[in-house]
């Protein structure tokens, strides 16, 4: 994307202006959609208006930002304005900036209705199972988006567009398409109508975050514990989503540098514009060891809830194979209904670390990244720090999993106890929210947009330090020995040491049961 902008035109002063969009947007619109789709009461559903909504939205900014330069320039040609003008190239900046915001913006809510999608659609048990296979798929999107950079899409495909950038926005546009229409049309939602017409509430944008301020004070001891993991954990993730090509690249260039000293601005530009291909590749090894993890970590970590035991299915009338009589009554055995994708599972079953809980992985997630930032230190080529990326696919995919999961577990938990599925706990907040009046904020939708806000704040603070080290540490362009970035990832293993701190708290299934 910020490629495609200076493309545009867009200064490099202004790209903060593109960059606080995610935060933004990560901040207030999904607690806001969260709490709207918690009150929504549509007979289709209560998130399927907003992920439709949603991608309806992002599709339509994906393709206006992918052909900003034709739709701009054909508007004002209407008027008589000359396509070379100056003014047509600022309307277009304007114009792309405009549509990022919506893009993040909408991103956000259907973000904001899938994550509660899954949290209502599954059982208890099946969440970390759901969170597990949602960032599987997120894999193998990230792997396929990686992969379309090193192919020329509008060779293979020119009736989609004449530059990549449009290709892939197309392409784009179609898979959200198609995988939304499949989740909305096979997967079948609780009708939000039963639960009655919730509770009239203060209209106006304000008093909604007001709401969500009152929210985020009543949210359970367990949601708020991983919120706060969260936000000390994404103060470290942040720096190496933003900055780890740079890292790579600075790498290649130093090499480049020392082998051919007082290179000039041209040979400087053209030997960055391929360690950007380098570290390119990095991304992608990382694509690919978060995916392999996330496929097989699932299967190894104890989960926090089993399920439900069967009930045993019996006749209603005494049987015995091949006769009337009533001797064979409770020798009566259903068939088999167990498939062999059934068979395998539970094949895969035994190789469940019983120690290794979720809570467990993911604060050994927190050391292990640490100390992978800590091998900045000794990294010093190309290759050493493309395996040191690609070991980072690790922790990256329990961070994909874990929270979600945990926070899904205890919304559905909770939802499954007070609607009494589940036996609540021989407590006394245990039988408060087993009669429905624990005064807890637990729906689905403002739990994770709060949750989220802890994911999106971070990244402002992750700036403002990243900013700091840079202007103490960076060196003059060409230069050699810049380890500025280096720090800036230092500072986030930093990071991730108090986010495994806190994890400690974090509770666990068994632990409650004591």
């Amino acid at each position: 994307m910020i490629p495609y902008l200076l493309n545009l035109g867009l200064s490099k002063s202004l790209l903060a202006i593109v960059w606080i969009a995610g935060p933004l947007s990560g901040t207030l619109v999904q607690p806001y959609v969260g709490l709207k789709s918690d009150r929504c009461r549509s007979r289709w559903g209560k998130r399927r208006p907003f992920m439709v909504g949603g991608a309806i939205a992002t599709i339509t900014s994906l393709l206006c930002l992918a052909w900003t330069k034709e739709i701009v320039g054909g508007f004002l040609h209407l008027f008589g304005v000359d396509g070379e003008a100056k003014g047509v190239y600022t309307a277009a900046i304007c114009f792309a900036v405009l549509f990022i915001y919506i893009l993040d913006f909408s991103i956000n809510v259907i973000q904001a209705g899938i994550r509660a999608f899954i949290v209502d659609c599954a059982p208890t048990h099946q969440q970390e199972d759901a969170n597990a296979w949602a960032s599987r798929i997120t894999g193998v999107g990230n792997i396929i988006g990686y992969l379309s950079g090193y192919v020329n899409l509008p060779k293979i495909m020119p009736f989609f567009g004449d530059t990549q950038f449009k290709v892939l926005c197309v392409i784009a546009s179609f898979a959200m398409a198609s995988t939304l229409a499949i989740s909305c049309i096979a997967v079948q939602e609780r009708d939000p109508r039963l639960e009655g017409e919730p509770e009239q509430r203060e209209g106006g944008l304000l008093a909604i975050f007001k709401e969500m301020w009152v929210s985020f004070r009543r949210l359970p001891p367990q949601i708020l514990k991983v919120c706060r993991v969260q936000f000390f954990a994404w103060i470290g993730w942040f720096p190496f989503l933003f900055y780890i090509t740079t890292y790579v690249g600075e790498i290649y260039v130093e090499s480049i540098i020392r082998e051919h000293p007082g290179m000039t601005d041209g040979d400087l530009t053209d030997t960055w514009e391929h360690a950007t291909r380098i570290g390119t590749f990095a991304l992608l090894i990382f694509a690919l060891t978060t995916f392999a993890s996330s496929v097989f970590l699932p299967f190894i970590v104890a989960p926090t809830y089993r399920p439900p035991p069967p009930t045993t299915a019996t006749p209603l009338t005494p049987t015995t194979a091949g006769s009337l009589s009533a001797s064979g009554y409770f020798s009566y055995k259903p068939k088999s209904t167990v498939s062999k994708w059934q068979r395998w599972l539970a094949i895969l079953a035994h190789l469940q670390i019983p120690a290794l809980t979720l809570r467990r992985t993911w604060l050994l997630s927190h050391v292990y990244f640490a100390a992978c930032m800590l091998l900045t230190f000794a990294v010093r080529s190309v290759t050493g720090a493309t395996v040191l990326v690609g070991l980072i696919g690790l922790p990256w995919a329990i961070t994909c999993w874990a929270p979600y999961a945990l926070i899904s577990a205890e919304i559905s938990k909770r939802d499954a106890i007070r609607r009494g599925l589940l036996r609540a706990p021989p407590s006394r907040d245990g039988e408060l929210l087993a009669r429905g009046q624990d005064g807890k904020a637990d729906q689905a939708g403002v739990v994770l947009g709060i949750h989220n806000v802890a994911i999106a704040a971070p990244q402002v603070i992750a700036t403002l330090v990243s900013s700091a080290i840079f202007r103490a540490l960076q060196k003059p362009r060409g230069s050699v020995d810049d380890n500025s970035v280096a720090w800036v990832l230092r500072f986030g293993g930093v990071c991730a040491l108090l986010a495994a701190w806190f994890t400690r708290s974090v509770s666990e299934e068994r632990d409650e049961e004591r």
